[in-house]
């Protein structure tokens, strides 16, 4: 298997990051107990994007020769540990409010991966990744802020005396 540099290995965590997300909405999305909830229809479109954000990703891991087939291996390996750590955190839970908490976890963790890709790529001057970044890191910072929102409305709503 090739090797790969500090910058691929991190597209490989960002694309990793994409998968996990598409399989974290749909799982999020069915906690809402209405199916026409508002918050539903914006954890599709956030799934939309995640897709969208994956076949970009694997379009510029193409572009690395030689590479492609390891930066997905990176890809599968971090969305295994983030459906690892959904597991570990939504175990057990059907609150669509405990499911907006993760996807906020998530979310910022994204937002934080991209922002790290741009910067190594900064040193890099990959025109292709910086494209990549530019388009991608204010859909992730608009997904942060769709799933807090949606996490603070949820929380609203709750009972705080109702046991928990």
């Amino acid at each position: 298997m090739a090797e790969l540099t500090v910058l691929e290995s991190k597209l490989g965590e960002v694309l990793g990051l994409a998968m996990a997300a598409q399989v974290a909405t749909s799982k999020v999305a069915g906690m809402l107990a209405d199916d026409g909830h508002p918050l539903a229809a914006k954890l599709e479109r956030m799934r939309e994007e995640a897709a969208a954000t994956e076949e970009r990703c694997i379009t510029v891991a193409g572009e690395f020769e030689g590479k492609k087939t390891a930066i997905l291996d990176q890809a599968r390996e971090t969305k295994g540990e983030a459906a690892t750590m959904m597991t570990t955190y939504l175990e057990g839970e059907d609150d669509a409010l405990d499911g907006f908490e993760f996807l906020t976890m998530a979310e910022a963790g994204e937002v934080g991966h991209w922002s790290i890709v741009g910067k190594i790529n900064e040193r890099a001057g990959n025109d292709h990744i910086a494209e990549l970044v530019a388009w991608a890191l204010p859909i992730q910072q608009r997904h942060y802020e769709t799933v807090l929102n949606g996490s603070l409305e949820l929380a609203g709503d709750e009972d705080p005396h109702e046991p928990a």
